[in-house]
């Protein structure tokens, strides 16, 4: 790193002088001569981040308290509106100084505890595609943690000792906070909204959840802003639908962004990865952690009543139940900017979550940024990333943060907090490459940029018993189709989100349909994720249509086109690019018994692969190397 000049850090610490002037101007009231003795203290920044001040960093100083915030809705239908339970952590100079402070908050189903995750609640697998399930035994009831005034101690050691405020809320129908869980219900979203509403003035807060004294957030600037990871950070997306004012900027880390694409995939019913068996009626047991008394009602009504009614675990088809719990749908009232988080190897709250809603804000010229991994579910933002965006959107500094590469990925090997910039995501150098498969399919057939006439027909035989590792390691297998590239002799990029053309027929009038791309050979010492690139899945039935599926006629030919999961990876040389087919897929899909016969029409089949440079990448990356 190179020195500043002198005279250029001369002016850098004037102009930090300044900002702290102002600063201090705006977050501290106006006190008479004889109050003025000491000087104030106030959050400090340096290269654009907000520092660790002495007088906040004393946990014994911190201010801490709990509260319940009235919402507009009532949920359990108990004749009053919900209030939700609300905790606050704050630097004691809030009172002392008279010192506002911006806050930072994460709300969660999750904060007083869930049920168990035994499988015998899930819903068995082991049925026919498109069939009623078999009934399933709900979860024990959870027995409620309800520590206070804390809720949860999440980012209060981070935050309040850089200058901020720490906002904890439980879900509807979750711990100490009434009303009932919807699981992507209307009052998901405005739970958190009424919260940025009492921090802004315009909500009431009571000292208890049934009583009539007031609390109000005196100390609070105005501004807001949200992170979480998974269901927490579902919940910062929902509560920036409803446009509230004060919400300034939401850092959703693998957020679920619609429980269609959590729950179902092209017609399909899919479940996450790890958690076979799951569907919205399972996660509602799996949360519903709220008050004993208002359970039965709400079990009935939610439960029993909107989820078993809309779900529609039988067809997978898309319904007026799941567009409503699609944040994809709600986006025209986000203002608030948008930093999202996500694994490309996340398989419990796939890429396409994040990667869709990424794409629909910035068209809608939300200052929006992408930062993606390559492990799992989960990660984090790079804190000095995290720092910036807070500092800037929540205390107005000028840190430039806005021009800041829109997309960021961590390249493979590297480590979490320090990812590659891109001018955007998919990777701008991409172009769409077609592959066609040649015949060989239950060994391993080629797959080429050039279309070969007269490829013909191949056929598998659905077994779900074998996982999608063990069929894409064989050599040979009646079980699925493979073909794979020449082995590469040169890094391919592949940046953006293949899709598929397929045209076959099933010998049944439902079945499964699952498609990997991996990278060949198999390598059996490492993670699955060394192998897979990406998968996607599909219901043949609704090959015309995700709202109305119809049963296959035996024998005869359907063509379908569907998006695989969005990927950033650069597959190394020495590996070959694999699609498989196949039909039940052990770790996602239901489990049909055995004998469904897929053919696959080639001729009428190819693979969409978004490579960074195009068809000239990847012919000189399968051309044979000179000199033998």
């Amino acid at each position: 790193m190179h020195e500043r000049p002198p005279a250029r850090r001369t002016l850098v610490a004037a102009s930090r002088r300044l900002v702290a002037l102002a600063l201090g101007l705006a977050l501290w009231p106006a006190v008479g001569p004889a109050q003025q003795s000491e000087e104030p203290t106030l959050p400090r920044f340096v290269d654009g981040q907000a520092q660790i001040v002495d007088g906040f960093r004393n946990p014994s100083e911190w201010i801490q308290h709990d509260l319940w915030v009235e919402t507009g809705f009532d949920s359990d239908d108990d004749g009053r509106p919900d209030r939700m339970h609300v905790d606050v952590t704050r630097p004691r100079q809030t009172d002392t100084e008279g010192l506002k402070v911006a806050v930072i908050y994460e709300t969660s189903p999750y904060f007083s505890g869930v049920s168990s995750t035994d499988r015998r609640y899930f819903w068995d697998p082991h049925q026919e595609v498109d069939a009623p399930p078999p009934p399933r035994e709900h979860a024990p009831s959870i027995q409620a943690q309800t520590n206070r005034p804390l809720i949860s101690r999440s980012l209060i050691g981070t935050w309040v000792p850089r200058g901020f405020a720490v906002v904890h809320s439980e879900s509807p129908g979750t711990g100490l906070s009434q009303g009932c869980p919807t699981c992507g219900g209307s009052n998901e979203a405005l739970a958190p909204k009424a919260v940025v509403d009492w921090l802004n003035g315009r909500a009431k807060g009571y000292t208890t959840p049934d009583g009539s004294e007031t609390v109000e957030a005196y100390w609070c600037t105005g501004k807001v802003g949200m992170t979480g990871a998974s269901y927490n950070g579902t919940l910062p997306l929902a509560a920036a639908t409803t446009g509230v004012e004060g919400l300034e900027v939401i850092l959703p880390i693998a957020p679920n962004t619609s429980y269609y694409h959590y729950y179902r995939s092209n017609g399909l019913v899919r479940h996450p990865g790890g958690w076979m068996g799951e569907d919205i009626d399972v996660l509602y047991d799996f949360i519903n952690s709220g008050d004993p008394e208002r359970r039965p009602h709400c079990n009935t009504a939610v439960r029993d009543g909107v989820l078993a009614a809309s779900a529609d675990r039988v067809t997978g088809d898309l319904n007026d139940f799941w567009v409503g719990r699609d944040y994809g749908n709600q986006l025209d009232k986000v203002h608030a900017a948008v930093l999202l988080c996500h694994g490309f190897n996340d398989w419990n709250v796939m890429p396409e979550h994040s990667i869709r809603i990424f794409k629909a804000l910035q068209a809608r010229g939300v200052p929006t940024g992408l930062v993606m991994h390559q492990g799992g579910h989960g990660g984090s933002v790079p804190f000095d990333m995290m720092n910036r965006w807070f500092t800037h959107y929540l205390y107005g500094i000028d840190n430039g943060v806005e021009k800041d590469p829109v997309a960021w990925v961590v390249r493979e090997g590297d480590r979490m907090s320090n990812p590659t910039p891109y001018p955007d995501y998919p990777n701008p150098d991409a172009a769409l490459v077609s592959l066609h498969p040649r015949k060989g399919g239950n060994g391993v057939g080629d797959l080429l940029p050039a279309a070969a006439p007269d490829q013909g027909r191949e056929t598998l035989v659905d077994d779900v018993s074998q996982t999608g590792a063990e069929l894409a390691s064989a050599e040979r297998s009646e079980h699925r189709l493979l073909f794979a590239t020449p082995a590469l002799t040169a890094p391919v990029h592949v940046s953006g989100t293949p899709r598929i053309r397929i045209r076959l027929a099933s010998s049944k009038p439902a079945a499964n349909l699952s498609v990997w791309l991996v990278s060949l050979p198999w390598q059996e010492r490492g993670s699955i994720l060394d192998n897979i690139i990406t998968r996607g899945w599909a219901d043949p039935q609704n090959h015309a249509s995700l709202t109305d599926s119809e049963p296959l006629e035996p024998g005869r030919f359907y063509e379908l086109s569907f998006d695989l999961q969005p990927d950033d990876q650069i597959i190394p040389a020495g590996q070959r690019i694999g699609l498989m087919i196949f039909s039940s897929d052990r770790d996602f899909t239901l489990w049909p018994p055995p004998g469904t016969e897929l053919t696959v029409d080639l001729d009428a089949t190819s693979l969409t692969l978004p490579i960074v440079g195009g068809a000239d990448a990847l012919k000189a990356a399968t051309a044979p190397r000179s000199g033998g």
